[in-house]
């Protein structure tokens, strides 16, 4: 989840893998696959920002578990993370080491 504001001030929390488009028009209008529409206080420059951050930080995680480094299944307040609770769970690494 990414957090934004709204235009009229409170910040809420967005998931970004519902968005299907972000417009300035010229204030902020998040469009959700639904067609629920927020506008928001952020640009549309900062919010790509924020989704392309969140994206990172999934793809940073998902490689720290492929290697299975010490830091792999904690979050920075070094709780387990809601991810790694399944421990069936098969993860594929992004980028196979080669041998």
């Amino acid at each position: 989840m990414i957090l934004v504001t709204r235009l009229n001030g409170p910040a809420f929390a967005l998931n970004p893998d519902l968005v299907e488009r972000a417009e300035g028009t010229p204030d902020t209008v998040v469009t959700l696959v639904d067609g629920t529409k927020y506008v928001i206080a952020e640009s549309v420059d900062e919010f790509i920002a924020l989704v392309r951050r969140y994206r990172a930080g999934v793809l940073a995680e998902a490689q720290l578990l492929t290697e299975g480094g010490p830091t792999a299944g904690t979050v920075e307040s070094g709780g387990p993370s809601r991810h790694t609770r399944d421990h069936n769970a098969t993860v594929v690494p992004l980028h196979p080491r080669e041998r």
